[in-house]
């Protein structure tokens, strides 16, 4: 026992933790890249397939992470076809794996909490002369 507590002031332990911190915040900012913008036009925006889009990202809420790890081990290992980017057991690949997990969810919750507020003000926001992006922004403070 006292082996792991001499551990914790280690320069190794140290790197481990800023590397895991490092891997965590890339990938939940790649998430939230793809995921806000996203779950926002899933509950503003009316387009064919939309409903498939929703019933995907509600699906994915429930996707399991060993899933998401095989398949990407499948393509980024030697014979699959993103092998050639060497990127298979590195923090990048770290990155993408966590995005992929994070995505969905961001989605997802993104879309329920813009949903209700929009259906019910988003018509009141138009009728007032709002533009559809106005509407979509709300009002800014300052503006006219």
């Amino acid at each position: 026992m006292g082996d792991v507590w001499a551990a914790f002031g280690t320069a190794e332990f140290a790197h481990i933790v800023g590397l895991s911190l490092t891997v965590s915040l890339s990938a939940t900012a790649i998430a939230a890249v793809i995921g806000l913008p996203s779950g926002a036009a899933l509950a503003i925006c009316r387009f064919p397939g939309r409903r498939l889009l929703i019933l995907l990202a509600n699906a994915f809420l429930g996707l399991p992470p060993v899933v998401v790890g095989l398949a990407l081990y499948l393509m980024l290992s030697r014979s699959g076809p993103l092998g050639a980017l060497a990127l298979l057991f590195t923090p990048s690949a770290m990155i993408i794996a966590q995005a992929l997990l994070a995505a969905p969810i961001i989605t997802a919750l993104t879309h329920r909490a813009i949903q209700d507020p929009w259906e019910e003000y988003g018509g009141a926001l138009r009728v007032d002369g709002a533009t559809r992006s106005r509407a979509r922004t709300g009002p800014r403070a300052g503006s006219a």
